[in-house]
């Protein structure tokens, strides 16, 4: 089912796929929560990430979408097996279709900025 949606050109969204096709493991919300909280909370992580030096790949993206879509979203995650990377997925409030997805490496260690 999940990799029915991963259908996206985007660089994230074809790294999500080969992700979970290469036997990751995901998990997906049951509840969905409004656009906005998602949206305000993961351009909050987006800035601190790269405050400390790491570009996680397709996060601004998916914070736009996830605020033009501007109704209730699901989360989910896909962890590669070896461990060394994370996508998140943003859904509909069904669970039907992705609206956008992120990742980046695991573990996540962030350098603190130079002086």
């Amino acid at each position: 089912m999940l990799e029915s949606l991963l259908t996206g050109d985007d660089e994230a969204s074809l790294k999500a796929l080969a992700t979970l096709r290469s036997g990751a493991t995901y998990w997906v919300g049951d509840r969905a929560q409004p656009a906005g909280q998602h949206a305000g909370v993961f351009n909050r992580r987006l800035q601190r990430m790269r405050m400390r030096g790491l570009e996680p790949l397709g996060l601004e993206r998916a914070v736009q979408l996830i605020r033009e879509h501007g109704r209730p979203v699901r989360t989910g995650l896909i962890d590669s097996a070896d461990r060394t990377w994370t996508t998140l997925l943003f859904l509909t409030e069904d669970g039907s279709a992705l609206l956008a997805c992120a990742g980046w490496p695991l573990p996540l260690v962030i350098s603190e900025p130079p002086l």
